[in-house]
C-alpha cells in the first residue's frame, strides 16, 4: 500500500490503473477506522482493481463548537488496518492540499440538507461534505464510491450531487455495522465512558422497538415514533431529533406508505451519536408473501394466517442504483 499526500501523486496512480483498464473504487473517510470503515474497504476491494481510501478530517464540515480539534486521529494505526484490508492507496492530504489559499467554491444541496443533521448542525455541515466529496471525485475519478448507511442523510446528499452534476460515479451504500450490543460503530464511540456506553445502546433498542411495531402492522408515524420514544425516555436520553422521513426525499412522514427513514441523534455522555433504521414497505410485503404462517387446515381447506413480517435490514434500498435519486 502507498500513502500519498498530494493530488498529482493520486492522479498519476489512478492514471496508471486506467491504462491497464482497471476499475477504481474510492472509500472517503475521516480516519479513526473501525469495522464499519473496514467493511467499506472490503466491498471496494471485492469490486475494484484499484482501491483508494481517503483519510482527511475535513474542517469545513465542523462547526465552531464541534469536535474538530479533538476528533480521534491515529494515521499509523489507520494505515496498518487499511493495508490489512488490501487497500492500494491511502490518500492522506494536508488541509492546504484540499483547500489551498484562495479556495472559494462551496457546493450546497437545497432541501435535503435543511433537516435532521442539517437542522441540528447547521447548513455548513453538508456544504462541507458535498464540497469535499465532489473534490475527491474529481481527484480520484472513481467508478464507484462507498459510504456507510449509518450516515443515511449524507448518502442521500452525495447521491443528489452525483445526479445533479452528472458525475460518472456509482454510489454504493453499505449496511450499518454494529457492536454485539447493537450500538452502531462510530469513531466518536471512543468518547463514551462505561456508563454512557451502556446508555447509548438505547438508541438502537429504540429503533428496534419502532421497527417491531411497524412489522406488526403499525403505519401511523405517531405510533411508530411513540414506540421508539418510550425506550429513549426509559434510558433518560434527551434526543436532538427523532424523526420519520421519506427514505428518498426526507420529507416528513405522517403515515408510512413507502420506504421511510427512522432517524435519531442524541448526545450521550461526551459523544454526539446518530443512528437509523429503514422501514421498508417493499421488504415487509415481499417477506410476507414469501413466508406466510399457515394455520392448521380444516375440512374446508387451509386457512392462511396473516403473515408475520420480518424486521427490515438497515441497508439503503437503492444501494445498487448507479445514480440513485437522493
Amino acid at each position: 500500500m502507498r500513502i500519498l499526500r498530494t493530488i498529482p501523486e493520486v492522479r498519476a496512480a489512478v492514471r496508471e490503473a486506467r491504462l491497464a483498464n482497471g476499475t477504481v473504487g474510492l472509500v472517503p473517510t475521516m480516519g479513526a477506522f473501525h469495522d464499519g470503515h473496514l467493511s467499506l474497504m472490503r466491498a471496494a476491494r471485492a469490486a475494484s482493481d484499484l482501491v483508494v481510501v481517503s483519510l482527511f478530517v475535513n474542517p469545513t464540515q465542523f462547526g465552531a463548537n464541534e469536535d474538530l480539534s479533538s476528533y480521534p486521529r491515529d494515521e499509523a494505526r489507520d494505515a496498518a488496518l487499511a493495508e490489512t484490508e488490501g487497500v492500494d492507496i491511502l490518500f492522506a492530504p494536508a488541509a492546504s492540499e484540499i483547500y489551498p489559499d484562495g479556495f472559494a467554491t462551496n457546493i450546497h444541496v437545497a432541501g435535503l440538507t435543511d433537516v435532521l443533521d442539517g437542522a441540528s448542525r447547521g447548513a455548513h455541515h453538508f456544504d462541507g461534505v458535498a464540497t469535499v466529496v465532489t473534490k475527491l471525485f474529481g481527484i480520484v475519478r472513481p467508478d464507484s464510491a462507498y459510504f456507510g448507511q449509518k450516515d443515511a442523510q449524507q448518502v442521500l446528499v452525495v447521491r443528489r450531487v452525483v445526479r445533479d452534476l452528472d458525475l460518472d460515479v456509482r454510489i454504493v451504500a453499505c449496511p450499518i455495522v454494529r457492536e454485539a450490543d447493537g450500538l452502531a460503530m462510530s469513531s466518536r464511540n471512543v468518547y463514551l465512558d462505561d456508563a454512557a456506553r451502556l446508555q447509548a445502546t438505547a438508541l438502537n433498542r429504540a429503533l428496534d422497538a419502532a421497527a417491531e411495531v411497524f412489522a406488526a402492522g403499525e403505519r401511523e408515524g405517531a405510533g411508530i415514533l411513540s414506540a421508539a420514544r418510550r425506550v429513549l425516555e426509559d434510558a433518560r436520553i434527551s434526543v436532538e431529533y427523532l424523526e420519520l422521513r421519506d427514505a428518498e426525499t426526507l420529507k416528513p412522514v405522517v403515515r408510512v406508505e413507502r420506504d421511510a427513514l427512522l432517524a435519531v441523534a442524541a448526545r450521550v455522555g461526551a459523544a454526539r451519536l446518530i443512528d437509523n433504521h429503514v422501514l421498508s414497505v417493499t421488504d415487509v410485503a415481499d417477506r410476507g408473501a414469501a413466508e406466510p404462517d399457515v394455520a392448521e387446515p380444516d375440512a374446508a381447506g387451509p386457512d392462511v394466517a396473516e403473515p408475520d413480517a420480518a424486521l427490515p435490514d438497515a441497508a439503503d434500498p437503492h444501494a445498487n442504483d448507479p445514480k440513485g435519486d437522493a
